[in-house]
């Protein structure tokens, strides 16, 4: 006869004969034994977890190592926030200087087209040759003095833009090799 004890595993009761009765008593005890751990092979004795002490020494060592993970990960967590925050820092500064650089550009741009404008007007209202030769004469020194001016901002704005920019990213690197050679 089937019958289930008190964790719902089914059992065998008394129609079984007296040499199955130890059997199915040693099962009861070990069913009971090893409640606690669940496994498919638990009614197999072959294939039960051993009850032994882990040494101390490994038990230490083991702490140890799991110590020396987590502050490890902690150390790689923060240099990638780093390197995020910086990254973010850095593309912030591209971004406003190449606007920045843009908007000189355009400005040097109008500058030029509207002396150009000015110097074809004027160049309309002249009545003799010798006028237009000197109109033009004066027209190409002020230009070539304005463009060597506008170059020589872009020039320095650009030298001051990728010193903005690989500025923190330098520092960031020298902070790494020196806390290397620290470590």
């Amino acid at each position: 006869m089937i019958a289930s004890d008190e964790s719902g595993d089914e059992i065998m009761t008394d129609t079984i004969a007296p040499a199955a009765d130890k059997a199915v008593t040693k099962t009861r005890a070990t069913k009971t034994a090893k409640t606690a751990v669940k496994s498919p092979f638990a009614d197999f004795e072959a294939f039960a977890m051993p009850k032994m002490e882990v040494p101390a020494m490994v038990r230490e060592m083991t702490e140890k190592g799991i110590e020396q993970a987590r502050d490890a990960y902690a150390k790689v967590k923060t240099a990638a926030e780093e390197a995020t925050d910086l990254l973010e820092d850095t593309f912030e500064t591209s971004r406003q200087g190449v606007v920045e650089f843009n908007m000189k550009a355009v400005d040097a741009a109008k500058a030029n087209t509207d002396a150009t404008f000015a110097f074809v007007k004027d160049l309309m209202s002249v009545k003799t040759v010798a006028e237009a030769i000197e109109l033009q004469s004066t027209f190409a020194r002020q230009q070539f003095d304005a463009l060597s001016s506008q170059a020589r901002d872009m020039q320095e704005f650009a030298t001051k833009f990728s010193t903005d920019v690989t500025a923190p990213v330098k520092e960031a690197v020298e902070k790494t090799f020196k806390d290397l050679k620290a470590a």
